[in-house]
Order: C-alpha cells, then sequence, then structure tokens
C-alpha cells in the first residue's frame, strides 16, 4: 500500500528563477544500474514503489526538489496568506481547487504540505470544509504547523489534515497506530488481531465516511500509486463522494504503456513517470469505478518530458458520481442539440441529434445538470409521472419518444394564435 502524499504544485513566481520550467522537460539517458547481486532492476521487477515514494518525498518535505513538479498557474489572490516553505516544497501538475464551490465540503487526496487545501479554504469559505489526506509525516507535519496562523488569517478554521492512504480512505492510521502501540504485534496471532482491529476501524470510526464529500480534488498524486492498488483507489474516491458530488483529478498521463524498464527504474516513479497512466486508460478508470460525465478539462499541448520517446504530460480530468439506482420511466424524453450528428454516454444511451430520445427518470435528472445540460433540451411529459406509479424501464433499448407518450394518447387540444400575431404581436 502506498502512503498518500502530496504532489502539490509551485506557483509560477516561483518557477521565474529556475528556467527548467520554461520548456519541456526531455530525459535522453536512461542507466539502468545492475543490483549488488549483478541483476538490474530492469531484470528483477523488485521495486518497492511504496518505499521508493517515501523517501523521495520525506527529503522534498525538507528541501525544495524542482524536478517534482511541472509549472502552474495559481490565481495569486489565494497564495498571499500561505507561508514560503508550504509554496517551495509542494509539487504538482495543475490546479484543481478552481472547480470548487463555496459551502462545500473537499477532500484533498495526497494533501502534502496543504497548499491546494488552503487554496480551497479560501474558495469554499466558512460555511466549507477542507479534509487533506496524506501518508507521509513529514508533509502532514508541515501542513499542520501553520494551521492556526491560516486560520487566523482567514477569520476561520475549515482546514484538517488526516494520517492515512489514498486508497484506503476507510482507515485511520494515527488510530491504528494508537493500537498498535498498546498492542504490539509479535506473533501471526497479533498479526491478525491487529487486522481484525484495523477492518473494525474501517467500519466503526472511518477515516472519510461514505457519501459525505462534494467534491475529490488531487494533485498529481493518483499516478504514485502501485498498479495493484488501483482498482481500490478509484473504488475508495467513489465511495466517499456523494450522489452528485465529483472527483477533479489533475494527474501525469504517458500517450504508450511504459515498458518494465522504466517501471521499475525508483526514481523515474516518485518522479510521476514510471506510474503514468495511459491518457486513454487513465479515463477509463473512472469509468469503471461507476463515474460518469468525464471529461478531460485541461490537457499540457507541450510533453513535460519524454523518455524513450514516450511523452508524459499533465491533465485534469472531472468526473461525476450519481448514475447508480433504478431505471424508471416517468415519460421522459431528451433532444440532442449538436453538433455531432450522434454521441454515446457512458450508459450506451445514443443521442441522436434533433430526435427525441427516450430516457428513464434518472438519466434525465443527470442530463439536466452539468456536464451535459448545455448540449440538451429536456422534454417532459405534459402531466407529471409520480416515481411511485413509475414503471421499470428498460435504458438499453435506445427508443424514440413518441410525442403522444409525452403529450398523452388522450391528448386533443386546439390553440391557435391570435390573428395578429405575426403582425405585430406578442405570441413569437
Amino acid at each position: 500500500m502506498l502512503l498518500g502524499v502530496n504532489h502539490g504544485s509551485i506557483s509560477s513566481s516561483l518557477n521565474q528563477e529556475t528556467d527548467v520550467f520554461e520548456r519541456p522537460i526531455e530525459l535522453v539517458e536512461i542507466n539502468h544500474k545492475p543490483t549488488k547481486n549483478g541483476a538490474s532492476h530492469e531484470a528483477t521487477g523488485g521495486l518497492n514503489v511504496e518505499q521508493a515514494v517515501r523517501e523521495r518525498y520525506a527529503a522534498a518535505a525538507q528541501a525544495s526538489e524542482a524536478a517534482l513538479c511541472c509549472p502552474v498557474d495559481y490565481d495569486p489572490q489565494y497564495l498571499a496568506i500561505i507561508p514560503g516553505e508550504i509554496l517551495e516544497r509542494d509539487y504538482g501538475c495543475g490546479d484543481p481547487s478552481k472547480h470548487v464551490a463555496p459551502g462545500e465540503t473537499v477532500l484533498d487526496l495526497g494533501s502534502g504540505g496543504g497548499k491546494i487545501c488552503y487554496i480551497a479554504a479560501q474558495i469554499v469559505g466558512a460555511a466549507g470544509r477542507v479534509i487533506g489526506v496524506d501518508r507521509n509525516e513529514d508533509m502532514l507535519a508541515l501542513a499542520r504547523q501553520h494551521q492556526p496562523t491560516i486560520a487566523q488569517s482567514l477569520g476561520y478554521a475549515n482546514t484538517e489534515f488526516r494520517k492515512g492512504s489514498i486508497q484506503d480512505l476507510a482507515l485511520d492510521l494515527e488510530a491504528f497506530e494508537t493500537h498498535l502501540r498498546d498492542n504490539s504485534v509479535q506473533s501471526a496471532s497479533d498479526w491478525l488481531r491487529a487486522e481484525a482491529h484495523a477492518d473494525q476501524l474501517r467500519e466503526t470510526q472511518p477515516l472519510v465516511k461514505s457519501d459525505s464529500i462534494d467534491v475529490v480534488v488531487s494533485n498529481c498524486v493518483l499516478n504514485l500509486v502501485s498498479a495493484a492498488d488501483r482498482r481500490q483507489l478509484f473504488a475508495e474516491l467513489f465511495r466517499v463522494l456523494k450522489r452528485g458530488g465529483r472527483a477533479v483529478i489533475s494527474d501525469i498521463v504517458c500517450d504508450e504503456p511504459v515498458p518494465e524498464h522504466l517501471q521499475n527504474d525508483p526514481r523515474l516513479w516518485s518522479g510521476c513517470i514510471s506510474g503514468a497512466f495511459v491518457e486513454s486508460e487513465f479515463l477509463d478508470a473512472f469509468a469503471d469505478a461507476g463515474f460518469y460525465g468525464i471529461e478531460i478539462l485541461e490537457r499540457q499541448e507541450e510533453a513535460w518530458a519524454t523518455v524513450e520517446g514516450i511523452e508524459f504530460r499533465s491533465v485534469t480530468v472531472r468526473a461525476y458520481k450519481g448514475k447508480e439506482g433504478p431505471c424508471l420511466d416517468q415519460r421522459q424524453a431528451v433532444i440532442y442539440n449538436g453538433p455531432w450528428k450522434q454521441v454515446v454516454d457512458d450508459d450506451g444511451h445514443v443521442l441522436r441529434r434533433g430526435a427525441r430520445t427516450a430516457v428513464c427518470g434518472k438519466t434525465y435528472a443527470i442530463y439536466n445538470r452539468q456536464p451535459y445540460a448545455d448540449q440538451i433540451t429536456p422534454v417532459p411529459p405534459h402531466q407529471e409521472v409520480p416515481i411511485d406509479d413509475a414503471v421499470e424501464y428498460d435504458c438499453h433499448r435506445n427508443a424514440i419518444r413518441q410525442p403522444r407518450e409525452t403529450k398523452g394518447q388522450d391528448y386533443d387540444a386546439t390553440q391557435l394564435p391570435d390573428s395578429d400575431c405575426c403582425s405585430g404581436g406578442d405570441c413569437c
């Protein structure tokens, strides 16, 4: 399991003195040094991802390391109250905080020194709440150290930092460590009891409760999670969000798969290169976890790094939770406005331009919210169908809703325009 370290970001003002940020980084030579037994990382495949990341970020919490980040422009109004040592020791590739809103509860995965959390704290305001999760003790100490000062500057305290792994957001590691201090593990039986206690903590005192977060953000952290833990990572991200909530994730992706010998390089992995998602697979991971409305909000045009011809760049992706639940027919339809001839959504609904596509009540509600609302015209029934009277609907049939279904089979109204409607009247 991986420590939930932050990969925050350094402001553009700090980057101006370092010309490495003025151009994409190009790595043209990678040395695969043999281990003590003469075998290379490439041959053994024995990289400990957690250790590689923990060691590098523990050092980066003590002194700034330029190679760990891409240049990012932040709104300077939010940086004024953040101490310089946080700005200097915070690493990332995007700014997901600009996609949060006042009053929301925000969860930052891999919050590190707390930069994104402290920016979000100003945006959500006193009515909102910000939770940072990280497992690196040096980064947590840095973030917590400045909580009182920043709260005083804001006039309210709405930010907290919790110790946990971002792929196991149910386990409070500080509570678990307290148990381990009082119950040392000396045998296999002790280990099993410790595991049982961890499960109990997940159930009764979760680090982050299910369905409790409006928006999950993360800045260049997901790529640091080992491949074996990524399905659980996205499942946890989905679990903690409220229905209708969203994830806004900035991360590093690549244009083709990273070969095994690069994956076994600890420096490249902890530097957000070896663990990068293939761009299309990154979006697929959200869909596989149950998200909908997945879209790329920002994509770096020039590659941030190039290794053996593979390009690595930053993207920011937004995805929504809330399509789960039964499909019930309330005689609703939607018209896709274009410009494409037809589109297919995450559930396989085919929307043809200008056609009255039949949808269930759940899908109708989703389409009337972002990111779809600007692209469709809703067609409600003339008489609302109460949810208790709605029957089960097969959302996979991609049917056209006949006008009589929305108007009613007995609809027989006649209404003509006034005689002077088209000669200066108000009816058109």
